[in-house]
């Protein structure tokens, strides 16, 4: 959202980011609490298990999903301003195909290609240099424990006995309170104390608020210390997304940022995303306490892997 941020007038950033908050929330709500509300009231089945309601929640969230892409076929695409690196970058490709004898239209057509599939790439190489697979490598997992645990979050409340109307409550009303009161503490600490100390405070707590699960684990069925750990891990998770989300807009080109910042989200969910997949294994053979203390322990090379990045920052500014 920062990146696209860049292309409005400034009199106009402030209720384009407002709007993109607005949006996110809610999304975030009928993704988590809203799924959850939904298949609470049409279960009819309260002593067991029918997966016809949650068939029926998640197509309501696939029916959503029409409002972004209606929205996206209708508007009309925004000016992109025509940079000088974009015009340098049209003067390689025409320089590459020179001597290809080929029609206007596949020429037309290899240029653009270049433009907007390996200028955004090059440009990061050439901008980075021998930095960008330390970057690349640590936005590939700085969020990997939260998203590993995050996938079993919904079976360990299940299975701790919390119904679909407790979750989708404390997920709602402290859940959401405490990720804007996160993402707020987060845009505050990165002005006052930079964007790659925020990060590895970020990565400290999201890392350590999984080890609460294990404490709550041990609770069983506790409404309070369920408001207790969701409050402490969106608190974390939103100055971490925060620090994040800035840390990524930093990375980007204006001239690419579209491309590059589609790079950097893909990077960012593909590790993370392939380990989870493995979750619910691991969670049987060895128990929900074992699994949140190993995605604490997945935290661990995020921060070596931001002090590494935050020490090269400093070197090149220094130079």
């Amino acid at each position: 959202m920062p990146t696209v941020s860049k292309r409005l007038p400034v009199e106009l950033q402030g209720a384009m980011a407002a709007t993109y908050q607005a949006g996110y929330r809610v999304a975030m709500i009928l993704a988590s609490a809203g799924v959850l509300w939904i298949a609470a009231a049409v279960d009819l089945s309260a002593d067991a298990y029918d997966h016809a309601p949650w068939r029926f929640a998640y197509l309501v969230m696939a029916a959503s999903m029409a409002v972004g892409i209606i929205s996206t076929l209708i508007i009309r695409e925004p000016d992109v301003p025509y940079s000088k690196l974009i015009s340098e970058n049209e003067e390689i490709a025409q320089q590459a195909i020179a001597h290809w004898n080929l029609p206007p239209r596949i020429r037309a057509m290899l240029i653009w290609l270049y433009g907007a599939l390996i200028a955004p790439f090059r440009d990061f190489i050439v901008r980075h240099g021998r930095q960008a697979l330390l970057i690349l490598g640590l936005i590939a997992i700085y969020r990997i424990s939260d998203v590993v645990m995050g996938v079993m979050s919904n079976p360990f409340y299940v299975d701790m006995g919390y119904s679909k109307d407790e979750v989708a409550t404390i997920s709602k009303v402290y859940g959401v309170i405490m990720t804007i009161a996160g993402a707020a503490i987060g845009g505050v600490l990165t002005i006052k104390i930079g964007i790659m100390r925020t990060l590895f405070l970020g990565a400290v707590l999201s890392a350590a608020t999984n080890l609460l699960f294990v404490w709550l684990a041990g609770r069983g069925h506790d409404v309070s210390g369920l408001i207790f750990t969701i409050s402490a891990d969106n608190l974390s998770a939103g100055i971490a997304s925060c620090a994040f989300i800035a840390y990524l807009s930093g990375l980007t080109n204006s001239a690419y940022s579209a491309t590059q910042y589609a790079l950097f989200s893909s990077v960012m969910l593909l590790l993370p995303k392939f380990i989870a997949g493995f979750s619910g294994q691991f969670v049987d053979a060895y128990g929900y306490e074992n699994f949140f203390i190993a995605t604490a322990i997945l935290g661990l090379p995020v921060l070596v892997l931001v002090w590494l990045a935050g020490q090269a920052k400093f070197a090149t500014s220094a130079k």
